[in-house]
């Protein structure tokens, strides 16, 4: 999914909610890095390399979507089905990371 990071959590995350609209955490910024051909997550001491996929989703966490809908608009996006159990579970753990926060 992406590189080694941060890991920042204290304990589990609780399961996803429906309302649960997922957004990049304070102090992080994501953007296309050219040189890198890859999106990146930016924070105070360093940055995180994403594959294709991790950037897909966080691309689309932007506090306004639920999780159901960012998979709605992925699989339309690539013309393809059953990617929900796959974004859970990034979602997950750039939760625990603290790369995401949930807004509701």
């Amino acid at each position: 999914m992406a590189a080694a990071g941060p890991v920042a959590g204290e304990g589990p995350v609780p399961p996803l909610g429906a309302a649960a609209k997922p957004a990049l955490g304070r102090g992080f910024r994501l953007q296309w890095e050219p040189a890198q051909k890859a999106h990146v997550l930016l924070y105070p001491e360093g940055m995180v390399k994403l594959n294709g996929s991790a950037g897909e989703i966080l691309k689309r966490c932007d506090g306004a979507r639920t999780v159901v809908e960012i998979v709605s608009d992925l699989e339309s996006a690539f013309a393809t089905t059953g990617l929900e159990k796959d974004v859970r579970a990034f979602v997950t753990v750039a939760l625990e990371r603290q790369w995401l926060e949930i807004r509701e």
